[in-house]
């Protein structure tokens, strides 16, 4: 029965998952894969696909959604197929359904433009929530409030003052229900201000609590929630077997494995991977890439010396590096200031330590291979900047924009991005560059007061830091090559990542009572 199964979604979605694989591919193209797709699911013995699927009201939406879908595809160009699948949840995310006239003869759902000239016997008035009613203040980049004024346009504020009108008239009705929705997504909401000024008004006039919820329709609601069965789920503890283990790993990846095995379990033997959203605003990685990218090019053409204006070249760099960012209001108005103060921060430090370097390198490969009980493993690295002392040893130096590892994190073997850099170079696995490590640094460039900041660790002896962090990394290796070590989400609290792509799959916000 299952190979039937099996041969039936292949029938049915084989054509659309090889639509998905292609590297170019039109947008309509791939909508009609994904619809024929969707109507062979559909169809039953009974009945045909395209018949169940576009029946109804939600149906009609659909459809009328697909067909808008594969007129506008024409003019859009060709996208990686994989990116489709959220191309298409967030041009659907819009759509509303809305139920056609006369199905109740007693219920109707108005609009506020339609509330304002009907009546009932009950008005429930919904989505008293801010954000929801009132609606966000409309942002205009174009045009100041008193720009508008002086065009005659409204300012975005009188929708607000609409909203408030429209509110006023409906809580006039003979019998008001007020309703919002506690949490959105899962996440708390704000009432709206009409309610809290509600609330307000009658504290001054002595009725507090009057307006409560009534007592049926609470327990009504609050037992939506409960389940007709629970069955708890015990803790995520993947346990693959050794051959589907990675025999490979980034530096960065290890300190990620340390913290979190799960990530690297659903990353490197799920092969699952976060989309980007579309359009998004940069953030703070697209700003470290940026600042990267123009200190590592900086280096990369003057490795022995520095030019006679090396603060204006490096600006010259990095307005290409930045290059479209630029165009974007915030990028320009904070990040761009930002950058010329670390850009002379940076090049003070060079005049300082230029007179000790024979040569800098900067994104240099570089890979060592270490014993395991399940086979060699080994660790690859990209380092941001590596000098090499007129000494004959090297400096390793790690660009960070963000947050520095903790000296607790250092000295526990947590953050080992470094020290596994230092490894390597001493084993001479850097391409073009080796030499002892005399020294391991940590460059913050934040660009606020001050603009740059550098960390040096274990200053003493950075040898016997990175003889601690390899032989904890080689134990991590060996009990991860025991096909009865679980790949377990988040092992030591205190270690928690700031960021997983994985998080949600993990379930660590599940209450521990209920896995026992």
């Amino acid at each position: 029965m299952l190979h039937g199964f099996v041969d039936r979604l292949e029938r049915c979605v084989g054509p659309l998952a090889e639509q998905l694989t292609r590297e170019s591919a039109s947008v309509a193209e791939v909508a009609i894969a994904h619809i024929a797709a969707a109507e062979q699911l559909a169809a039953t013995d009974a009945e045909t696909g395209i018949a169940r699927l576009w029946q109804e009201a939600a149906g009609e939406a659909a459809a009328r959604f697909c067909h808008e879908l594969i007129d506008a595809a024409g003019d859009f160009p060709p996208i990686p197929a994989r990116h489709y699948p959220a191309l298409f949840e967030a041009l659907a995310a819009g759509i509303v359904v809305r139920p056609a006239f006369g199905r109740h003869p007693r219920l109707a759902i108005w609009g506020l433009v339609e509330a304002r000239l009907q009546q009932a016997d009950l008005l429930v008035l919904g989505g008293l929530n801010e954000g929801t009613w009132p609606g966000l203040a409309a942002f205009d980049p174009w045009m100041s409030r008193q720009m508008r004024q002086q065009f005659g346009i409204a300012v975005p504020e009188r929708a607000i003052g609409i909203a408030a009108h429209d509110f006023a008239q409906a809580i006039g009705a003979p019998a008001v229900a007020l309703t919002r929705a506690a949490r959105r997504e899962g996440v708390p909401t704000i009432p709206s201000r009409w309610l809290l000024r509600l609330d307000a008004v009658l504290r001054a006039t002595g009725l507090d609590n009057v307006l409560t919820p009534e007592t049926e329709i609470e327990s009504a609601a609050t037992l939506q929630d409960v389940p007709e069965r629970r069955r708890p789920l015990a803790p995520v503890a993947p346990c693959p077997p050794v051959k589907a283990r990675p025999r490979q790993l980034a530096v960065t990846q290890i300190e990620t494995w340390i913290r979190d095995p799960y990530a690297i379990y659903a990353r490197y033997i799920l092969r699952l991977r976060a989309l980007d959203e579309l359009d998004a605003e940069p953030g703070r990685a697209e700003l470290g890439t940026a600042v990267h990218d123009a200190l590592a090019e900086f280096v990369k053409r003057h490795p022995r010396g520095l030019p006679a204006d090396p603060e204006a070249e490096l600006i010259e760099i990095a307005r290409d590096c930045f290059g479209a960012y630029l165009t974007r209001p915030g990028a320009w108005a904070f990040w761009w200031p930002r950058f010329e103060r670390i850009a002379r921060w940076f090049i003070a430090e060079e005049r300082l330590r230029r007179g000790d370097i024979a040569e800098s390198f900067s994104e240099r490969n570089g890979r060592l291979v270490i014993p395991a009980p399940a086979g060699p493993f080994t660790i690859t690295a990209i380092a941001d900047r590596i000098d090499r002392l007129r000494s004959g040893e090297v400096t390793i130096l790690d660009y960070k924009t963000g947050v520095l590892p903790s000296k607790t994190e250092i000295e526990n073997g947590i953050a080992v991005q470094l020290p596994l850099e230092g490894a390597i170079a001493r084993a001479g696995g850097f391409d073009g560059v080796a030499g002892m490590p005399s020294a391991l640094e940590y460059w913050r460039l934040s660009g606020s007061e001050p603009a740059g900041e550098r960390k040096p660790l274990a200053a003493d002896d950075p040898g016997g830091l990175i003889d601690r962090v390899l032989a904890g990394v080689g134990g991590l290796v060996a009990r991860f090559d025991d096909p009865a070590t679980p790949y377990l989400p988040v092992p030591v609290q205190r270690w928690t990542p700031r960021f997983s792509d994985y998080r949600h799959l993990e379930r660590l916000e599940e209450d521990e009572d209920e896995w026992l």
